[in-house]
């Protein structure tokens, strides 16, 4: 079945809990979202509060994609560019699709999901993200349109000894 996506869900508590539960699961897999194993939903909440508190000054959105059963399965936080010469494109954060679900093609349908929504803002002509090196995630995002545009060797340091490549990926809208 598909995931069913929704663009500035109402930020309840539950909502809320459920993507905290989301971001510790994908980080305790090893996913590329700001933490490495072993994490906690409490060590997540301050990086959350900061997504919520953009959002709630608008500059940034959240997409969620929910599973048959209505839990959150996916999410990606849509950031708008503050920088007066930089307002025509968005970044894309914290990607990410339960590892209980990853293999069925939810990760291409929430990167359409979000270029979908994002066609829709006005004057925003590309989409920015990054991704650790290492993992093969610009591989993925490459097969979802994404143009590998610049890496910083070594620029993530997951453990000592394991520094990982900061690689910047776009996708262009026109």
């Amino acid at each position: 079945m598909a995931l069913t996506f929704e663009l500035d869900p109402a930020v309840t508590p539950a909502l809320r809990d459920e993507v905290l539960a989301l971001w510790a699961d994908v980080s305790n897999a090893g996913g590329s979202v700001g933490f490495v194993p072993p994490v906690t939903a409490d060590d997540i909440r301050p990086e959350l509060i900061k997504h919520l508190v953009a959002m709630t000054e608008g500059r940034c959105r959240l997409l969620v994609g929910r599973d048959e059963a209505g839990v959150v399965a996916a999410t990606a936080f849509i950031t708008y560019n503050t920088h007066r010469l930089m307002k025509h494109w968005v970044w894309l954060y914290t990607v990410m699709v339960h590892p209980g679900h990853q293999g069925r093609g939810y990760g291409r349908d929430l990167l359409a999901a979000a270029e979908d929504a994002v066609r829709s803002f006005d004057g925003i002509e590309a989409i920015r993200l990054t991704c650790r090196g290492g993992n093969g995630l610009e591989r993925f995002y490459a097969s979802c349109g994404y143009k590998e545009v610049g890496r910083v060797p070594g620029a993530i340091r997951v453990a000592p000894g394991d520094d990982r490549d900061d690689v910047f990926m776009l996708l262009p809208l026109h």
